[in-house]
């Protein structure tokens, strides 16, 4: 008995520290995980929503007091599932979601909060687990498909990409658009899916007519993109499906 004493103050001791040191703790991983969050944002998303979380409506709705985010199971389905202009983002975990769905909850004003990695897993739980990832380097396309892409690309993308891909119109007035092969591209969009690719393609492009092509002609594109850009083509074409597509990963040649 006489030691039980000293062993409940020094278990009273550890409790009050804990109490005292929570908060603070709790405070760093709070912003460690906004910040996680914020990094995300801007590589899998400001794309379309912008880093100010304005979008571009209608096509990329505005994010800042935007009541949808209140529902934990609409935000975290459509960034692994995707839906509509929203790609899928299939090889994300539960963690970066959750840092995600936290950090656009909360930013710009926002007062949703986030769910918990506990709900995520949850609601990710109902669907199809993910692939293992794949690179545009693994011969994600055919040689067939690329050159089918060439010619489709030609008159929709050449006049603004120019017809070497690199983003300067050859002889015309129109407005350059970025470089959609080699270095520039592939930094560009490093770290980035096909999926996410494909369907902001298709959200946008051609400008003037967003959408007009056959899904088969954007991935045929993208193929050419790919091509030009110096990745070697396989046996099996890439596929119009924004979820296969996200499953494969753009970046610099290993």
């Amino acid at each position: 008995m006489t030691h039980a004493g000293p062993a409940v103050t020094g278990a009273l001791a550890c409790a009050l520290a804990f109490a005292v040191a929570s908060p603070a703790a709790r405070a760093q991983d709070s912003a460690a995980l906004l910040a996680e969050g914020q990094a995300l944002y801007e590589t899998n998303c400001a794309i379309c929503h912008q880093s100010t979380g304005a979008g571009r409506p209608p096509t990329f709705p505005d994010l800042r007091g935007n009541d949808n985010l209140s529902d934990p199971y609409l935000v975290v389905s459509k960034i692994s599932q995707g839906l509509g202009n929203m790609p899928p983002f299939p090889t994300l975990s539960a963690a970066d979601i959750t840092a995600i769905a936290t950090y656009v909850g909360t930013a710009w004003g926002n007062s949703y909060g986030g769910p918990t990695e506990e709900e995520v897993a949850a609601i990710l739980a109902e669907f199809p687990p993910a692939e293992a990832s794949r690179s545009i380097w693994d011969g994600v396309f055919t040689a067939a498909q690329a050159e089918r892409g060439a010619q489709v690309y030609r008159a929709p993308c050449g006049l603004c990409h120019g017809t070497r891909l690199n983003g300067a119109p050859d002889d015309n007035d129109m407005v350059p658009g970025p470089a959609l092969a080699r270095q520039g591209f592939l930094r560009a969009w490093d770290g980035r899916s096909l999926g996410m690719l494909y369907t902001y393609t298709m959200s946008t492009m051609p400008q003037s007519n967003p959408g007009f092509l056959p899904p088969e002609d954007y991935a045929a594109i993208i193929a050419h993109m790919l091509a030009v850009s110096g990745a070697s083509p396989g046996s099996e074409e890439l596929p119009a499906d924004p979820w296969e597509l996200g499953h494969i990963r753009i970046g610099p040649e290993p």
